[in-house]
């Protein structure tokens, strides 16, 4: 990310013949196009170049606000902290770090929230905080999230943002997170609890193969990068070019690895649908037929 930096507080841009100046920290200049725009624009076009669609990490509290009902997320395990139990130098300070910056104790945040009136178990990772790589933290709050799910028999959706993988500070407790998330998002699978994972742009490593690839329905947003190593170590390994887009979600839409590739602004009205179709038809029925045909707890609405 580029911004202007000057010596006075303030920038000067535009023609030199009507120069502007401007509070430094306004504008940026787009990684992709490289045109100048301002901070506001891309907050008001949820995180996303207005010039060219580059599609900006989306902060965790914006995500939130954009995806729920407003006012009805209820967060939930938010004081789990990571340890460091390997002792490895440097991680305490990594932590703190993290947290400061983040003002959250780990790498995820999860509760419970609605879509458009359907309660759904909700969680989203912070690339923000140690780009969103999963330890035993994280790994341990999926599968809380996971198992209110199942208990609650409510939809879980994650959105996952991890350029991290798995982290090496934590060794095997953080490796053993992909098989222990894995299990717990079979369960739901097993007693037919629908999971919607949505993968946005970078998710690598020990997220992207684990849970994040496997929702009963997998979406992307546009061109995000995802997979297990990066593009460059996959060439250096085994000495070929790869094809254009490789690892990018129309890529892999195209290979059936992903289901849909939804822009960020239409997300709650693709998910909507979802969760109807998915759920809350089939608990209205099933909840009308376990109490004689009277009105459903979650009955759906225009049903």
């Amino acid at each position: 990310m580029a911004w202007f930096r000057k010596k006075s507080k303030f920038t000067t841009i535009g023609n030199t013949n009507k120069k502007k100046d401007l509070p430094e920290g306004i504008w940026r200049l787009c990684d992709s196009c490289e045109e100048y725009i301002t901070n506001d624009e891309i907050k008001r076009n949820y995180h996303i170049c207005p010039r060219c669609n580059y599609y900006y990490v989306l902060p965790v509290e914006e995500r939130i606000k954009h995806t729920l009902d407003e006012g009805s997320f209820e967060e939930f395990d938010a004081n789990l902290a990571s340890k460091n139990p390997l002792d490895f130098d440097g991680y305490d300070q990594k932590i703190r770090s993290a947290q400061q910056k983040t003002g959250r104790y780990e790498g995820i945040v999860t509760g419970r929230g609605e879509i458009e009136g359907y309660p759904v178990i909700f969680g989203v990772l912070d690339f923000a905080f140690m780009g969103g790589s999963m330890g035993s933290v994280v790994g341990e709050k999926v599968t809380r999230a996971a198992e209110r799910a199942l208990n609650d028999e409510l939809p879980l959706f994650i959105v996952s943002t991890g350029g991290g993988g798995a982290r090496m500070h934590e060794g095997m407790l953080s490796l053993m997170q992909m098989a222990k998330t894995s299990a717990a998002i079979a369960l739901l699978k097993k007693h037919g609890i629908p999971f919607l994972s949505l993968i946005a742009h970078p998710t690598m490593g020990g997220v992207a193969a684990s849970f994040a690839a496997l929702g009963d329905v997998i979406l992307a947003e546009p061109r995000a990068l995802i997979g297990f190593a990066g593009p460059r170590v996959i060439e250096q390994t085994i000495g070929q070019q790869l094809p254009p887009g490789f690892q990018r979600s129309e890529f892999l839409l195209e290979k059936g690895m992903i289901d849909i590739i939804v822009e960020r602004p239409n997300i709650r009205n693709v998910i909507k649908p979802l969760l109807e179709h998915m759920w809350y038809n089939r608990y209205a029925l099933r909840a009308q037929q376990r109490q004689g045909n009277k009105t459903a707890v979650y009955a759906v609405k225009g049903a």
